[in-house]
This record gives C-alpha cells, sequence and structure tokens, in this order.
C-alpha cells in the first residue's frame, strides 16, 4: 500500500460530459477547450478521449505542438494565438488554427513568409475586455484577413465575461453587440463557454466552447455538477497517515488556530499544498474517509492535512480519503477555499500521480 496521492481520471465520464454538451447544443460543433494540461487532467490522455470531438482548443501553440507531438490529428485553435514570428511558423508548419486579436498580430501574419496558409478566427471583444478587436474594428479587421495571402479559413469568435450568472443581463449585452457583426458578416462563430452553451441557447452558433463542464464541475454560481447531469472526471485521493488523541484545548496545526472543543481523535491524510490542495481551505471543509464525510479543521501544510475524526471511531492508519471527486463535488470544497473548481483542478501538482480509471 502506497500513502502518496494520487488523482483518478475516470475517461468514461470524459466521455459522458462531452455527450451532454451535445445534446445541450445539437446543432453546434464542439471545440473542446483542453488547456493548462487539460485543466489538470493530462493533456494527451484527455485530447486521445475526446477523439469525437470536431476540434481541441488550447491556450499557447507550445500546447499545440505538443499534441501534434503525440500524433493528435484533430483541429487544433490556438486561443490566444501566435505572439511573435517563431509562434507564427510554428503554428503554421503544426497546421494549428489561431485566434488574432490584436492588429500586432494581424500586421505579423501580412509580412511573414509561411510554408502555408493558416485558419484564423478573428476574436471580438463584446464585452470582456480582455483579448479581441472592439465591434467597431472587427469588420476591417475581417476584410484585411480576408484578403492576406497567409489566410485560408476565417471565423469569428467572442468570449461571455458572466455567463456563470445566468440572472446577469450582461451576457445579453454582449450577444447585442456581437450579433449584428455577425450578421453583417455571415461567416461561422463562436460564442458560447461551457456556462453559454447550458444557460443561453441563444449563444450557441456554429461552434460551442466546452471547458469546465467536460471536467464534471458545474459553470454556474451556485450550482452543482449533477444538477446538470454531468459527472466528475478527477478524483482526488490519499490516505491516512496517522490517528492520534488530544485532549480539550489542545491545538492542532501551524499558528494554533484550532483548538480541540474537547476530548477527540485526529487525522492525519498525506496531502497538502504541496500537492495542489488548497491552502486557503477552511475548517470544516468536507473530506470523504472511507465514503463517509469528515471536516477539516487546522490550516493545510505543505504535505498533510488534519481531519476531526469523532464520527470515525474505527479510522485507522491507511484508511482512504477522498479530496473531491466522486461522491464529493469539487464546488463544494472550492466553496470552503473561496476558489473555484478550475483552480482546483489545474492546481494539482506534478508529485500527484494520474491514474485513469480501470
Amino acid at each position: 500500500m502506497r500513502c502518496d496521492p494520487h488523482a483518478l481520471i475516470d475517461l468514461g465520464a470524459l466521455r459522458h460530459n462531452l455527450g451532454v454538451a451535445r445534446k445541450a447544443a445539437p446543432s453546434s460543433r464542439i471545440l473542446a477547450v483542453i488547456k493548462a494540461n487539460a485543466y489538470g487532467h493530462g493533456l494527451p490522455r484527455v485530447a486521445q478521449a475526446l477523439h469525437q470531438a470536431d476540434a481541441l482548443g488550447v491556450a499557447r501553440v507550445s500546447e499545440g505542438v505538443r499534441l501534434r507531438s503525440q500524433g493528435i490529428r484533430q483541429p487544433i485553435v490556438v486561443l490566444e494565438g501566435c505572439c511573435g514570428r517563431e509562434e507564427l511558423e510554428a503554428a503554421a508548419a503544426q497546421e494549428l488554427q489561431i485566434c488574432i486579436h490584436a492588429p500586432e498580430q494581424l500586421q505579423l501574419l501580412q509580412q511573414t513568409p509561411l510554408p502555408r496558409p493558416v485558419a484564423c478566427w478573428l476574436k471580438v471583444d463584446s464585452g470582456m475586455h480582455r483579448l479581441g478587436y472592439p465591434p467597431a474594428e472587427a469588420a476591417e479587421a475581417f476584410r484585411q484577413l480576408r484578403e492576406c495571402r497567409n489566410v485560408q479559413g476565417l471565423r469569428l469568435m467572442t468570449h461571455l465575461a458572466n455567463a456563470d450568472d445566468r440572472a446577469d443581463p450582461a451576457t445579453d449585452a454582449q450577444l447585442d453587440r456581437f450579433l449584428p457583426l455577425l450578421s453583417g458578416l455571415k461567416v461561422e462563430a463562436s460564442i458560447a463557454n461551457s456556462a453559454g452553451l447550458l444557460g443561453w441557447p441563444q449563444a450557441q452558433r456554429d461552434w460551442v466552447r466546452p471547458g469546465l463542464m467536460l471536467y464534471g464541475a458545474s459553470p454556474f454560481l451556485n450550482s452543482r455538477a449533477d444538477e446538470l447531469g454531468l459527472r466528475p472526471v478527477m478524483t482526488l485521493r490519499s490516505r491516512l497517515i496517522a490517528v492520534r488523541r488530544f485532549a480539550a484545548g489542545e491545538p492542532i496545526g501551524y499558528g494554533a488556530t484550532w483548538h480541540c472543543p474537547e476530548e477527540m481523535p485526529i487525522g492525519v491524510v498525506a496531502i497538502g499544498y504541496g500537492d495542489g490542495y488548497p491552502r486557503h481551505a477552511r475548517p470544516g471543509a468536507p473530506v470523504l474517509l472511507n465514503g463517509r464525510r469528515a471536516p477539516l479543521v487546522g490550516r493545510v501544510s505543505m504535505d498533510m492535512i488534519t481531519i476531526d475524526l469523532r464520527r470515525h471511531p474505527e479510522a485507522a492508519v491507511g484508511d482512504e480519503v477522498t479530496l473531491w471527486g466522486e461522491g464529493l463535488p469539487a464546488e463544494e470544497v472550492a466553496e470552503h477555499a473561496d476558489t473555484i473548481p478550475y483552480q482546483l483542478f489545474c492546481g494539482v501538482t506534478t508529485r500527484v500521480e494520474l491514474r485513469e480509471r480501470e
């Protein structure tokens, strides 16, 4: 028996969640977002498992190049585009599609000799105010791209900033800015991320871009994945490495921020922020010990956390502990750490072994 933390990756659940996306947007093609090491789930394995997606989305050229080196032949879209000639040449050589979100990228594309033209997505800033051309400038940028000898295939894209809140009018405002441009240019487009896909049917255009939902977490505020028919892909697990008893009033962990309210057993679990468990998780954050809940107590350490065993008199060294995943929603754990499931998944470190569920 090993006590090292590991993350069990359920590729069947991943494919199930892709099916949920297809059912929710039956008229759209799927651009499955697998940036940031597939949200911490392992880039090559996730790309291979999502072979039925119509295209794959990454943030950076280096991620696309890595996928090509792993034998992935699906269309790959680089959502941040290229930031220099070297990246543009690599994108062309590897047949990556690129986003154009700034005049500097457009100029680079116009001035760089390429071995073959590239497919491009013009990114429009409809209200996110992060990347993209303002709507008033997008038509001219589109014209220049259409006339550029290095471009073969051109689509539009925008990104929703507040779609996770279905009561927020900002999404409708973004659509009001983007759709007239789309109507005038009559070209394929993508608007919807996971939240847009599930919560804003009017944002489902030719392409949708599911990300978080593929990995089995809800993209909405105050919502759980199972309410949306999604299944967790990552289950993070470790084991108890110590069971101890302390008197009432004894402090537990760094800073003595938590004290035993009575004489009680404390369990020590082999996982900490060095593995990606959130350091700012508060006392009361749930874990599953042998499938039953137990609360976190004290501060999270680099390699260990401590849990309250008063409801687990049978607990013993070696018992299995689930930190999130099957039976314990990542959304709930994230709430106890003032963060989001994205950060939990992406924060799992390289010393945690990723294992595929058999």
